[in-house]
């Protein structure tokens, strides 16, 4: 299958060529500054931290679909830091990973470069440093900020466009708990191994109670475009009295958009939606689980000329599932099916856990060789009692299969694979070079959930 000859094909071409930029030469459309900063993100609770130009999330980042965008990023601190353009079919030169032979950005120095965004919507980019036991680092830190490509068409039926990003803070490391499983494959011989807890969450950098509230005004239609930023946590969240009609997802629009009243977002996922104003009052827009929103993951919405004490309610009874959202209808038959079958290892002397796949844990040395053009199907098979999200770099993926329900249609770079699911994605790469698949969990990719693809 060849690459059809299409404008997008050019621009994706145009793009596959790494441009770096000369200090002085043009002046840079986006500058990003990794330098620490103080954080409040409560009340006598202040992070310091890693960020982008001092803020956490770092400021809203606005590109143009199809326009050459020169980036410069200056780094402050004293580690080489790695930036990755999540969502984005860039070159690896500039996608941000070690991995897959990125350009870092030294300690004391700065980077200037040029990239086209080649798919509107809701995009991101974030620090993709290995932070291993030091929890000061990567995604932990405040490295992360939204990037939203605009259309060249937006219909805009909206009134009002809200940008909210989930955090948590103060990550430690303690003994896992015990989790009972009825399935064979995982290895319940594993030990005691570690997982992540955390001592305040947030949205857009503040805890529940903190910060400015969301204000709407009755009658409105509002579009949020709502981002996971976790380095670790899948979040769900409600707002009492309202449902969300989903539009896309990870940036891309959905064929058949819906109704849900439960907002469900893997680590490194996007959701783009349209929220009718019509019950005022002042709410609390945050997690379905109470401890998780006491903690901080939660933010007040108030109605014009509405006071008092935010309320909150028990979520509703639509759930969550990728399937509605698609067509029931097979894909083409791909060139190639990869199987990629997730399973548990024993953890490692210092308890942390081992991931493997297809039984191996990652290896940079023999990458998977794909072919340009050629369509690809990853099987996914997660025997593992635990959800992953994972995510492919570079390039987008078509849902076409959810556990036995054939799908098409709904395109993203996060999926969501539930403890024991099968599931399958389709991707065709159209740029040579490097792509790194992973876990969203920091954890997990850290720990061997991760491959490497080579594209030529």
């Amino acid at each position: 299958m060849s690459a059809p000859h299409t404008r997008r094909a050019f621009l994706s071409a145009m793009a596959g060529a790494p441009r770096l930029l000369a200090q002085g030469r043009k002046s840079a459309d986006v500058t990003l500054r990794i330098e620490r900063a103080q954080i409040e993100v409560a009340r006598g609770r202040t992070i310091t931290t890693a960020t982008y130009n001092g803020t956490a999330p770092g400021p809203l980042i606005r590109m143009h679909e199809g326009v050459p965008c020169a980036v410069e990023i200056i780094n402050h601190t004293d580690v080489a830091e790695y930036v990755h353009w999540h969502g984005f079919e860039i070159p690896p030169e500039w996608d941000g990973t070690e991995e897959e032979g990125s350009v870092s950005v030294p300690p004391g120095g700065h980077l200037r470069y040029e990239i086209t965004p080649l798919n509107s919507g809701s995009r991101y980019v974030h620090s993709h440093a290995m932070a291993m036991n030091d929890l000061s680092r990567g995604v932990y830190s405040g490295q992360f900020a939204f990037v939203y490509v605009e259309p060249k068409r937006d219909p805009g039926r909206y009134d009002q466009a809200i940008f909210l990003s989930t955090h948590e803070w103060e990550p430690r490391l303690v003994a896992e708990q015990d989790s009972e499983s009825a399935e064979d494959d995982e290895d319940e011989s594993r030990g005691d191994s570690m997982e992540i807890r955390y001592g305040i969450r947030s949205i857009n950098g503040k805890a529940l109670g903190h910060g400015e509230p969301l204000r709407v005004k009755e009658g409105q239609r509002v579009l949020f475009h709502i981002l996971n930023a976790s380095a670790t946590e899948n979040v769900q969240l409600y707002l009492p009295g309202h449902r969300f009609y989903v539009i896309a997802l990870d940036g891309n629009p959905v064929p058949r958009p819906g109704y849900v009243s439960v907002l469900e977002l893997g680590v490194g996922e996007r959701v783009d939606a349209l929220v009718a104003m019509n019950s005022p009052g002042v709410w609390i827009l945050g997690s379905v689980a109470d401890d998780v929103r006491r903690s901080g993951l939660g933010i007040r919405l108030e109605y014009a000329s509405r006071q008092g004490d935010p309320q909150y309610a028990p979520s509703g009874n639509l759930p969550w599932d990728y399937l509605r959202f698609g067509w029931s209808s097979e894909s083409p038959k791909p060139d190639e099916i990869i199987p990629m079958r997730i399973l548990r290892a024993a953890p490692d002397e210092q308890g942390m856990e081992r991931w493997t796949i297809n039984g191996c844990t990652y290896t940079q040395d023999t990458p998977k060789v794909l072919r340009r053009g050629q369509r690809y199907r990853l099987a996914f098979n997660n025997r593992t009692s635990e959800a992953h999200p994972v995510h492919l770099h570079r390039y987008s993926f078509e849902l076409v299969r959810m556990g036995d329900s054939v799908t098409s249609g709904v395109t993203k770079d996060v999926l969501v694979l539930q403890p024991y699911q099968t599931a399958e994605v389709d991707f065709v790469p159209r740029e040579a070079g490097l792509a790194l698949f992973h876990c969203h969990q920091q954890m997990h990719m850290e720990m061997g959930f991760k491959r490497l693809f080579r594209v030529l």
